[in-house]
């Protein structure tokens, strides 16, 4: 091994074979601080092995630095639930407050990755002040979550190994498909070492140990082969009375920990897989629905309908499938959801069932599926059935179900480009609500409304009534972070700059980091002019996701102009490993390359940004100068006029294609220009009226040009002033006045 400290990865067929080649290369006395835990998704479930290490460390910090624990808390509670006896949540939102039943918002699947950048930023500041460095070694990561694998892969990229060492262990099999940043991430910044077997024979039995009681009490994660085969040799009857004592031993103990993966696991194999086994892998799918771990609920919600017999059991048997259905729709798995709302409409005539199917199915249509594949009206069609089924319910649910249904349609209302339409719904649901139920009474769904006719009315140009909207859900659930968001774009839409800038600290505040808050500010700054603010906000993003395409097109560009031309160059280097075929890091490229004194190799890449984006004009204008540099006049007039018919008049592009004709001595056409750019209100008149004289001086018309050079003269502050006195000076044989 390197005496510089870096990230492993051990690979090997059995925990015992990854032991022994991790001891090999990386002493026990050598490590420091050291702690080893499991990733396999069958012990705690989602963030398995992160769950365990924060139960360890998370006790200490509170000791030490209960403000570092407190920054922390949403994503620290949610990846680590068992450390409510420590932390106290301070950051709730009507969301995570909600009962079941009116559970009406879920988590878009990008929360997992905000959760995952607060738990590294955590780990990082604990390493840092733990005075000593610290090695964590986590095993059976080809077995873990989605969630555990997508954080591995962060901390990887953002830890330091110098203070954090993290050691990932797997078998030498292919990750899973949703896997694929990890794969990278251990190809890029962890030092592969692959694991041979220990020995031929098998391992020696744990001592006074039995071995189906030794697999069983693994949770099912063991890989010793004896173990394993004993296992499914014994009889059913054994097997079911271990795993319910394992079950009862769990619950007793650490039902919290378990409840998502080891509890769900004993059950559905005890002695009553049907009543307890199914009841408690319908909880761990509803939780992990709530919480946003869609894979893990698709896993669990699979399994839960295997369980239930739809024929004796409807209500589980539907409650399982939407909850499958609904993790499929948000990780865009379209095709497998529709079938399931298939079979359920097919097997059941529960008015329930084609209620939520209909709205479910219309929400596919018109939010979920990809933008080529959506059918609006197929969607307004399914929303209009669950509205007329949502009519015929029972009085005490008739209101709110109605008013949900209603919310789909306007959704797909404002899709169509009805937007007046959705309001009236909006608006109308709204009314009943505050008519029919109680004070308190739904909230959540309440201010799901309000949030969505604040989004309405802002497309219809009402910006005042949406911030009103939008002031509302804040002043209901404030520690929502996508509220202030969508508030700060309405007051930058609205000139309010000063409050768009406190709404996007204030979402970055009550949020773990949440990258496109700060992208959104680094840009209104960059607007404002205030560029060290902007390249922070961009650095930060780009620090949290370097693929963030955007981010890096706008930092590359403010380091380009701030005339730091390696920070560009590295941008765009890494940018285009990400986004190969950006026009815009291409242009950038371009541009650098014309900083270089290398046109040959700008013009190649205005050439094939262009290529990728017709439409992306600074290429053209850019090419244009090439084109005029290397005398092809007539292919700088043909990119300037396609840029001029991108963008519309533009007093830049308007001079530059002046400038282009008066060199190629085309009179009339260079005066054309220059008085088309003079209208514009960003042009520099003095430069435009002193050029256009020259070409009415070589046209011919030298009233026309004594006329503009007057005007010239007459400007104040500008270096052509005294040249227009002179030409004219020289034009008539008497000096003109100043």
């Amino acid at each position: 091994m390197s005496e510089q400290p870096a990230h492993l990865w051990i690979v090997g067929g059995t925990r015992r074979d990854r032991d022994a080649a991790l001891e090999a290369v990386l002493p026990r006395s050598d490590v420091g601080e050291f702690h080893e835990v499991s990733s396999h998704r069958r012990g705690r479930g989602p963030y398995a092995g992160t769950a365990a290490l924060l139960n360890l460390v998370v006790p200490r910090v509170w000791a030490r630095s209960p403000e570092l624990v407190t920054a922390h808390d949403v994503e620290l509670l949610s990846v680590a639930p068992d450390l409510e006896s420590v932390v106290e949540p301070s950051r709730e939102t009507l969301t995570s407050l909600a009962v079941p039943e009116e559970r009406t918002r879920f988590y878009g699947p990008a929360r997992t990755r905000r959760l995952a950048h607060g738990v590294v930023e955590f780990l990082n500041r604990w390493a840092a002040e733990s005075g000593r460095p610290v090695t964590v070694r986590f095993d059976a990561v080809h077995a873990a979550d989605a969630t555990e694998q997508e954080l591995l892969a962060i901390v990887l990229r953002r830890v330091d190994p110098a203070r954090l060492r993290v050691v990932v262990a797997t078998t030498a099999d292919p990750l899973p498909a949703h896997a694929t940043e990890l794969a990278g991430a251990l190809a890029r910044y962890a030092v592969r070492v692959d694991a041979p077997a220990t020995a031929d024979a098998p391992a020696a039995p744990r001592r006074g140990t039995d071995p189906v009681l030794a697999y069983v009490e693994s949770d099912g994660t063991s890989d010793d082969a004896g173990e394993r085969s004993a296992y499914e040799a014994a009889p059913a009857e054994i097997r079911a009375g271990l795993h319910d004592a394992r079950a009862a031993e769990l619950e007793r103990t650490l039902p919290q920990a378990h409840r998502l993966g080891a509890l769900p696991y004993h059950l559905e194999r005890g002695s009553d897989p049907h009543g307890a086994g199914l009841r408690t892998v319908l909880e761990a799918t509803g939780r992990c629905v709530d919480m946003g771990f869609y894979h893990a609920a698709i896993e669990l919600g699979r399994r839960a309908r295997a369980l239930a017999d739809p024929e004796r059991e409807e209500d589980a048997y539907c409650t399982a499938s939407t909850r499958l259905t609904s993790s499929l729709a948000v990780l865009g798995q379209v095709d497998e959801a529709e079938e399931i709302y298939f079979d359920l409409r097919s097997r059941f005539t529960t008015p329930m069932v084609h209620l939520f199917s209909n709205y479910a199915l219309g929400m596919l249509y018109t939010r979920h599926r990809a933008p080529d594949s959506r059918n609006h009206l197929t969607a307004r069609v399914h929303l209009h059935t669950a509205i007329a089924l949502a009519s015929q319910m029972p009085e005490a649910s008739r209101s709110f179900q109605k008013v949900f249904q209603q919310n789909g349609l306007a959704l797909v209302e404002m899709h169509m480009g009805n937007l007046t339409r959705a309001e009236e719904l909006v608006t109308e649901g709204l009314a009943r609500l505050d008519a029919d139920l109680a004070p308190g009474e739904h909230e959540l769904h309440r201010s799901v409304l309000l949030h969505n006719r604040g989004q309405v009315r802002a497309a219809l140009g009402r910006i005042e009534e949406g911030v009103a909207d939008l002031s509302r859900v804040i002043a209901a659930d404030p520690n929502h972070p996508e509220y202030y968001f969508d508030r700060a774009s309405l007051h930058r839409r609205s000139g309010d700059t000063d409050a768009a800038l406190a709404d996007y600290q204030c979402a970055i505040d009550v949020s773990p980091p949440f990258p496109e808050a700060y992208y959104n500010r680094g840009d209104l700054r960059s607007e404002l002019g205030d560029t060290k603010g902007a390249l922070a906000d961009f650095g930060y993003v780009l620090e949290l996701e370097p693929d963030y395409l955007r981010a890096r097109i706008n930092r590359a560009s403010l380091l380009l102009e701030a005339g730091d031309l390696d920070g560009a160059r590295a941008d765009v280097t890494e940018g285009l490993a990400h986004h190969p075929d950006s026009a815009d890091l291409l242009c950038t490229r371009g541009l650098l390359a014309l900083e270089d004194g290398d046109p040959d190799a700008a013009l190649a890449d205005f050439t094939t940004a262009l290529d990728h984006d017709p439409a992306l004009y600074e290429a053209l204008a850019n090419r244009a100068v090439i084109a005029q540099e290397q005398g092809r006049p007539d292919d700088a007039v043909e990119d300037l006029t396609r840029a001029l018919e991108l963008v519309g008049p533009d007093a830049s592009l308007l001079y530059n294609r002046g400038y282009v004709n008066r060199s190629a001595e085309r009179w009339q056409e260079a005066i054309d220009d220059f008085t088309a750019a003079l209208d514009l209100p960003d042009a520099d008149p003095a430069e435009l009226l002193w050029e256009r004289a020259g070409c009415r001086t070589a046209s011919g018309d030298p009233d026309g040009a004594r006329t503009d050079l007057r005007l010239c003269a007459g400007l104040p502050d500008s270096p052509y002033a005294d040249r227009a006195r002179e030409r004219l000076t020289e034009m008539s044989g008497a000096p003109e006045p100043a």
